[in-house]
């Protein structure tokens, strides 16, 4: 069977807090984002629970509308180790739906100004009959994966 998991890694010359706080920030998803995709958080909230929800206005050509809205769900939250979400909508009737896809960072100390980032997209849960019929998974280059890290390590140590 082939994976349904893609993932990067990047040593970063920081502490893992300090990158962590970068990736709980929402404001900064659209300067992390590697696919160029998320425009712009709608929440401003910093992430700080499991089963926390935030919006983020995106952008992609191939969608029918082109712009649209996420509404991701923090699935892990253990600071400064990790922190992943998976990304839902809603269809217009209140009652958020989520595709089976995550997004997960996995910090790693090296010591006390350096850490290994893993960024993972998994999409392991995706719906079988979606997988044959929808958008091909992933739906980005694994390039995206490595974009998003360079971007993330220029923004903490900027």
């Amino acid at each position: 069977m082939a994976s349904k998991t893609v993932s990067a890694s990047i040593t970063i010359k920081a502490p893992a807090e300090a990158i962590f706080a970068v990736l709980v920030d929402p404001a900064k998803h659209a300067a992390i984002d590697g696919t160029g995709w998320v425009s712009d958080s709608l929440d401003r909230q910093p992430l700080s629970a499991s089963g926390q929800i935030f919006r983020m206005a995106m952008y992609h050509a191939g969608h029918p509308n082109g712009n649209y809205e996420m509404a991701n769900r923090v699935q892990v939250f253990d600071r400064p180790h990790a922190i992943s979400w998976e990304p839902g909508y809603d269809p217009g009737d209140g009652n958020l739906r989520f595709g089976g896809w995550i997004w997960r960072y996995d910090l790693a100390p090296l010591g006390p100004s350096e850490t290994e980032v893993r960024l993972s997209y998994d999409w392991s849960a995706v719906p079988e009959v979606v997988r044959q019929t929808g958008p091909k998974f992933p739906p980005f280059s694994p390039d995206h994966l490595d974009n998003s890290l360079t971007h993330l390590a220029d923004l903490v140590v900027a």
